[in-house]
């Protein structure tokens, strides 16, 4: 294989692995073998999930629990040169996540494995390599055993790859803690911890440096410490610098600092990394709960599973941060990882952006919920999984809480508390600054006997059990509680509990966005629909989860804005409209569903009929006019839940709603009667993208009328093209019962409403992106990529 000057690997201490790729999804035996015949593989560039591409079907052995995606085994293969002045150099390969059960070879030598898909791992590859002549590196990705999961886990290399290239004298991976001790607001202590190697046959005399700068790059301090390595030895290092006047990280200013961290021998710099951090201060207390530097929040978060939408487990650095972007817009201040940890572009995007996380580990221990899932790696796996995610995540801000499991199936045995107790103290080994929960529920009467449970953490996390919380804390006073799992239904008595009881810290929605997987929770369902949950029964085509605030598309439905309005005064009043029943019978709930409620007057077929309409408001009341005649005026305080519901018959036109204060008319939304669909309507998130074949453009598509007012009741189906520097990297709607593919060129709106993201290629350029539908006007939208 001609190997090009992108696949040759330079003396830069973090090099990107991403790039020409060769996959198969073919079980192939052979295929970790230097000679192996790969000319027939697919070429790709990482982040990769081929279950994505694949078509959801009933068959599929992930069943309800993955989506009925496809699985498999897939392998992938990369061709590199190293050159002979690299020789002396320690190289190692970093893998972000394969999912799952991965084998790593290098030139046909086997150097390791994996099972757990959401860790991070490296190896050095140092011994097997080939100088000035070809390199093989080899990727097995097991994820065949089914069912191995209860969400959507994707399959293959989903997240970044990277090269490291060091001098035998160097930091450690993960080598670098800072934590910040002593904050006020003239000073806080910035304590650095630097693990140090020499992996030579000599002792080393080195100068380590470190100086810390603020966001906008001025100098914040710095020390200077000399040391005597001895010969093949590792050595921890601390640091201290005071920083004055300190910027704290918050979610509203979340100010960043960057510690670089130096090796020297003599005046040659032998290695250097940077490292961001925060400086900020968590205290936690039955008395006043959440304290953030000093001010106590009450915590409106939302549940979050690793996948994009669809765009599968792929996690490209955009997305990740998109996914924030929409989690800080709907008003969440923290979001729980569930039920593993992120990737490292998440949390990124949390410390840029300011959105508070609990880091969680596990799903479950050691009895398992599907039959191939982690309990069957714990007793050997769970300890090397718990460091890896403490040492790879505990220098993010945004981190302020680490979870070590969610709803355990053994936890009424005495070895439940056993185990909590032991992953507890392991994880204080690594890092004293962040409680440890984990998410409980029971879902019968038995939970006084979960006490001893709890007190071997130093949050109690509830599932769906705050209404105990009073009675708890008169029989445990001393415990502080967060909710780590809600209906959606029940925002507003969960606000309500967070509010006035200090000893609970807040509330985590299920869920804060549509995932893919867990097929049919949060749906709503119509006559002559399957009855029941999604746990009882099979439920395809449904592929995923309907239950959050945010639908797959990145819209955010009406509960959304309601929980928004509670927590916050960002949003005041809002106006939405019940979906009223068809004539064939009543529209159904399940448990984690919520009325189907739309940002529509449009409702065809139903003129002269009641409909409900519903307004939130924290004003004290609100008036409803239908074509600027008052039809009513309704309170809309804490007592009524700051909600006025409104029956009225339909009538097209425009509904209207005031919000009123002190008799005065204060501010208005409008909802309109759309017309017949007569075009499309494209809206880009971004448009100049980065030519590094990863960057993403999310445009929304709509169907529109002659007034450009979206058209809910249109289903067209969409032909996209693309043609310049940029390819299609997912098409979509929320509707989580369409079969069409993500990946591909056609797609059918819903509601109205579709998605299309576009990827950049690594040529800078123009990209166009046409849209077109049988009858209507064909939309294009043009953007740049340009080289950063």
């Amino acid at each position: 294989m001609m190997v090009n000057a992108q696949n040759v690997v330079t003396a830069s201490r973090k090099q990107l692995f991403d790039y020409d790729w060769k996959f198969s999804l073919d079980d192939e035996p052979t295929a970790s073998q230097p000679s192996f015949n790969d000319a027939q593989w697919r070429k790709l560039n990482l982040p990769h999930d081929w279950s994505i591409e694949g078509q959801t079907k009933a068959y599929n052995p992930s069943g309800n629990d993955g989506g009925y995606f496809p699985t498999g085994t897939g392998w992938y293969r990369k061709n590199f040169r190293v050159p002979a002045m690299l020789k002396a150099k320690k190289i190692s390969v970093y893998f972000e996540g394969v999912y799952m059960n991965s084998e790593v070879f290098i030139n046909g030598k086997s150097i390791g494995v994996r099972p757990y898909g959401y860790s991070a791992f490296a190896y050095d590859i140092t011994p097997y390599l080939n100088y000035n002549g070809d390199n093989v590196l080899v990727v097995k990705a097991d994820n065949s055993k089914q069912k191995n999961s209860r969400w959507y886990s994707g399959s293959g290399i989903y997240r970044h790859v990277w090269l490291t290239v060091t001098d035998a004298v160097h930091i450690g991976n993960w080598g670098i803690s800072i934590k910040t001790n002593n904050i006020t607001k003239n000073n806080a202590t910035v304590e650095i911890k630097t693990i140090l190697k020499n992996e030579t046959l000599f002792p080393k005399k080195v100068s380590l440096f470190t100086a810390l700068t603020d966001k906008n790059k001025g100098e914040a301090g710095n020390t200077n410490t000399t040391i005597t390595l001895p010969a093949n030895e590792t050595r921890e290092v601390v640091q201290n610098v005071v920083v004055k006047n300190p910027l704290f990280w918050s979610c509203e200013e979340p100010w960043l600092y960057n510690a670089r961290v130096t090796i020297k021998q003599g005046v040659k710099t032998v290695d250097e990394t940077t490292t961001a951090f925060g400086i900020r201060s968590l205290v936690f207390s039955t008395q006043n709960g959440f304290q953030l530097n000093g001010k106590k929040i009450i915590l409106n978060g939302g549940c979050a599973h690793h996948d994009n939408g669809i765009l599968g487990a792929a996690a490209y650095d955009r997305a990740e941060e998109k996914k924030v972007e929409l989690l800080k817009a709907a008003g969440f201040n923290a979001v729980r990882t569930s039920h593993n940890p992120p990737s490292e572009a998440f949390l990124n995007a949390c410390d840029r952006l300011g959105l508070l996380v609990i880091d969680e580990a596990f799903d479950g221990w050691r009895q398992n919920k599907t039959p191939y899932d982690y309990a069957m790696y714990f007793d050997k796996w769970w300890q090397r999984d718990v460091e890896t995610m403490v040492l790879r995540d505990r220098n993010h801000p945004s981190i302020f809480m680490w979870s070590i499991g969610n709803e355990i199936i053994e936890r009424k045995k005495p070895e439940a508390i056993a185990t909590a107790t032991m992953m507890a103290k392991f994880i204080k080994t690594l890092d004293t600054t962040r409680p440890i929960t984990s998410a409980m529920t029971t879902w019968d009467s038995e939970w006084e006997m979960f006490d001893p449970l709890f007190a071997a953490h130093d949050i109690a996390g509830y599932n769906y059990q705050l209404y105990r919380a009073p009675a708890d804390h008169q029989r445990v006073p001393s415990r502080i509680i967060v909710q780590t799992e809600s209906y959606p239904k029940d925002a507003f008595a969960n606000w309500k509990l967070s509010h006035e009881n200090s000893y609970i810290v807040g509330d985590f929605v299920w869920t804060a966005i549509d995932y893919l997987g867990e097929s049919g929770i949060g749906r709503h369902f119509y006559p002559g629909d399957p009855a029941g949950e999604h746990y009882e029964k099979p439920l395809f085509p449904w592929h995923g989860a309907y239950c959050g605030d945010i639908d797959l598309t990145g819209w955010r439905k009406p509960i959304s804005h309601y929980r928004e309005l509670l927590y916050s005064n960002k949003e005041e009043l809002y106006l939405a409209v019940k979906e009223p029943n068809p004539e064939s019978g009543p529209i159904r709930l399940t448990l984690w569903a919520v009325w189907p409620t739309w940002e529509s007057w449009t409702w065809p077929g139903f003129e002269g009929k009641d409909v409900q309409v519903e307004v939130y408001s924290k004003y004290p009341a609100v008036r409803l006019y239908l074509n600027d005649k008052l039809l009513g005026e309704q309170p809309t305080t804490q007592a009524q839940e700051f909600k006025a519901t409104f029956t009225i018959p339909y009538t097209p036109g425009v509904i209207k709603a005031v919000a009123v204060k002190d008799g005065k008319e204060v501010e208005t939304r409008i909802l309109k009667t759309a017309g017949k669909a007569v075009g499309i309507k494209l809206t880009a998130d971004r448009k100049m993208l980065s030519a590094n074949a990863q960057d993403l453009s999310y445009i929304t598509v709509e169907i529109v009328d002659g007034n450009g007012l979206t058209v809910p009741d249109a289903n067209n189906q969409l032909s996209f093209q693309v043609t310049g520097e940029g390819t299609i990297a997912g098409v979509g709607n929320a509707n989580l019962q369409d079969t069409d593919p993500y990946v591909g060129s056609q797609h059918k709106v819903w509601k109205g409403r579709a998605v299309v993201i576009l990827k950049s290629t690594q040529k800078p350029g123009k990209l166009e992106l046409q849209v077109s539908a049988p009858g209507l006007e064909t939309a294009s939208l043009i953007m740049n990529t340009i080289s950063r």
